[in-house]
């Protein structure tokens, strides 16, 4: 089973305005409720016509649901929770799609009802562009979406597993931990690398600034595609996964070292070796078929 009778969205980004164009399109609710905290957003959600009711009060939005996804900053989750606590329902599912999972558990649970059941979740999907305007149907399609099972019976996570199924999503389980920690090395340092790189190119003279940006390569420009992400949503990531980001920025920190002592000493067959083995890394993503195509 998929399908819930009403499904209440909080935050009208890239995520949850893609998340309400699918539910919109697949008949994946007989209600729709949108809701976000920026009255342009939500101004924005209904000149798009994104579907069902826009609603700008948060705790109206979620009296009726049967299903809430929070699609807001992870910085953000334990305040919104407590606004829609009194006003949920009994038996509400709730999700999230944030970034860190340790963290958003730690923030929502205590301020839930015991009768809501809490499903932490996390697409991982997405671009550099945020706003409603940014969203789009497909954006789950075939894209992993993580869930963390949190002591959910059977029946709610199997019919949430459907839901996100529905939407075209390949579903995976795991621990919250564990997701933290791969999620530190294969989303959140990227991201930290990139803003760096731009940072630093940013931060040249003048006229070396002027010719970086005029003769960028290919390599440059994709960092600064992933630097130009939400900034908002990427402050709260690292405050909110700081640890699994430690841990794996020392590991990146030690293998950077090794890099630049086999520069210095012309050690050739080491670089090599190296860049070998992570052209098989990109292959192995390909066969995956999590290319963007």
């Amino acid at each position: 089973m998929s399908h819930y009778s009403t499904i209440t969205i909080i935050g009208l980004g890239l995520i949850g305005s893609s998340l309400a164009r699918i539910i919109k399109s697949a008949k994946l609710a007989d209600h729709l409720i949108l809701t976000d905290n920026d009255p342009q957003v939500l101004a924005k959600a209904t000149e798009l016509g994104l579907g069902g009711q826009v609603e700008s009060d948060i705790k109206r939005a979620v009296s009726d649901a049967d299903l809430v996804v929070m699609a807001i900053p992870v910085g953000a989750m334990a305040k919104a929770t407590a606004q829609i606590a009194p006003s949920l329902k009994p038996g509400v599912v709730i999700t999230d799609t944030g970034s860190t999972k340790d963290s958003v558990i730690n923030d929502i649970t205590p301020n839930l009802p015991l009768d809501a059941v809490f499903i932490p979740s996390h697409p991982i999907a997405g671009t550099e562009y945020s706003g409603p305007e940014a969203g789009f149907e497909s954006l789950f399609k075939e894209r992993y979406w993580i869930v963390i099972p949190n002591k959910a019976n059977a029946a709610d996570l199997e019919q949430f597993i459907g839901f996100l199924r529905a939407t075209g999503a390949i579903v995976e389980t795991m621990d919250s931990a564990y997701h933290d920690k791969v999620l530190a090395i294969t989303s959140h340092l990227p991201h930290l690398i990139a803003y760096t790189i731009v940072g630093t190119a940013f931060d040249l003279e003048k006229d070396l600034q002027n010719d970086v940006i005029r003769f960028s390569a290919s390599g440059f420009r994709d960092f600064t595609r992933i630097a130009s992400s939400d900034p908002i949503m990427w402050r709260d990531v690292f405050i909110n996964n700081a640890d699994a980001v430690l841990e794996m920025l020392q590991r990146f920190n030690e293998d950077l070292s090794y890099l630049q002592r086999a520069i210095r000493w012309q050690e050739s067959d080491k670089l090599e070796e190296l860049f070998t083995r992570t052209r098989d890394i990109r292959k192995r993503i390909k066969d995956a078929g999590q290319l963007d195509q």
